[in-house]
């Protein structure tokens, strides 16, 4: 079936140069310069707030007596999260945008205030280069419920397509319930469309959420193929814990639609219309008022470049922050400093013995990659294996001031982006232009 090409003449050249450079690329394709004009203005630090944009299905599973019950409260919640995350951009721009790909240090906060469930906040903040790894906490105090976790990808060329890994998980804890907790691992993804300059994501493969409270689901994803099939289509299991043949429920149909569940004595309802579901608006900082090293003031000019289809002018601005971030990595590896983490912390899988034992009831592998099945992935050494896990402890004591004129209490870390500025440069730091240090540049 053919597809139209959405290449604007003008940058032709630089596509065509682009899909060359993926077939002979032989690394992480996340690590390639995209075209600007596949480029979003948005930062991958903002997709965090995906997770709970609709703040009724995030604080449902907490008004939920019955745990069987809860479990499918929290399905229909993540099945929820799906369209926004993954095909919002195709519906609402004509196809996906390769998003900015954060600079280390970067954050991006927020908040949701409704009148029923109270506030809702969100912290993301980049917490690694090599890989490159966004950490990501979303609370609501009002109703107990917290979300954190942490993702980061690598891409490699699958015939006409992008195949993506998701690496990281989420943890949906629900303190109403005794700290019940929910592991939650991250579909696999191909991006279609990407001879025509229009692509697309589709999921693949499968994920799981595995509870404290002794339930699983294993969530299978497809695709519309060549010949069949319809997109968006996922298949998703319900079984008790240790009991994997007895299925309690199968919900089936598109994620980005209608899906329908069925018990265990064949009675179908629906399930979920995922277009049904109230997005809320996240409550952001002015530009003027954020730290330099928030999202939206630190990407502005890039974005601002974006939206004006000034493609010089993207190449100009990106390129100045890309080469400060390189300087910044020489300083450090000079001095044998290392940046410091704002609100994440990084924490051994051994010694999170609810983490291994929600993993190996899940059948994924406990560490950094808990997405894989452990029937094909090698376990994880328990004393090197780390997960990111937020630190309310941390986000108490450096919040970023609203007031940047506010002396009262200094900001550690962004005095520590003014010492690397201002320190001695280092014998021909800039002299090796082959690769920005900025992980997966736009």
């Amino acid at each position: 079936m053919a597809t139209e090409n959405k290449v604007p003449a003008s940058q032709s050249g630089s596509w065509t140069s682009f899909l060359k450079s993926i077939a002979s690329y032989n690394g992480d394709l996340a690590s390639l310069t995209a075209p600007p004009f596949i480029l979003s203005p948005v930062s991958l630090t903002e997709y965090s707030k995906f997770w709970a944009e609709s703040t009724s299905e995030f604080v449902a599973p907490t008004l939920e007596q019955d745990p069987e019950q809860r479990f499918l409260k929290v399905v229909r919640w993540f099945i929820g999260t799906l369209r926004e995350q993954y095909c919002s951009r195709n519906e609402k721009l004509g196809s996906e945008k390769k998003p900015l790909n954060p600079f280390l240090g970067e954050v991006f906060t927020g908040y949701w205030d409704n009148a029923e469930y109270g506030r809702t906040v969100l912290v993301s903040e980049q917490v690694s280069h090599h890989p490159p790894v966004t950490g990501y906490a979303i609370w609501n105090d009002d109703n107990k419920v917290q979300l954190q976790g942490y993702n980061g990808i690598k891409a490699s060329l699958s015939t006409s397509a992008i195949s993506v890994r998701q690496y990281g998980h989420a943890v949906l804890t629900l303190d109403s319930f005794g700290g019940e907790k929910y592991l939650i691992t991250l579909p696999a993804l191909h991006i279609e469309g990407i001879l025509f300059g229009s692509p697309y994501v589709e999921l693949e493969g499968k994920s799981f959420i595995q509870s404290t409270s002794g339930y699983k689901a294993t969530i299978e994803y497809s695709g519309k193929g060549y010949f069949s099939g319809k997109k968006n289509t996922f298949k998703a299991k319900i079984t008790p814990e240790g009991k994997p043949n007895d299925t309690l429920y199968t919900i089936s149909g598109q994620w980005s639609g209608v899906s329908k569940i069925k018990d265990a004595k064949g009675k179908s309802t629906t399930f979920l219309d995922s277009k049904d579901v109230v997005v809320n608006q996240l409550q952001v900082k002015p530009t003027e008022e954020q730290s330099e090293l928030e999202s939206r003031r630190a990407w502005a000019s890039v974005a601002d470049a974006i939206t004006q289809g000034n493609y010089e002018l993207i190449h100009q601005e990106k390129s100045k922050l890309e080469v400060e971030q390189r300087v910044f990595r020489k300083r450090e590896e000079r001095d044998g400093k290392t940046w410091p983490r704002r609100w994440f912390a990084q924490t051994l899988v051994k010694d999170e013995p609810w983490y291994e034992q929600l993993s190996e009831k899940a059948g994924v592998v406990a560490g950094a990659s808990a997405s894989s099945s452990s029937s094909n992935a090698v376990k994880a050494d328990r004393n090197t294996d780390t997960n990111w896990r937020f630190d309310r402890t941390l986000y108490e004591q450096n919040v970023i001031k609203a007031d940047k004129n506010d002396t009262s209490k200094p900001d550690e870390i962004f005095n520590y982006v003014v010492e690397l500025r201002n320190e001695d440069p280092v014998a021909g730091e800039l002299d090796d232009d082959k690769g920005s240090l900025v992980p997966g540049t736009a």
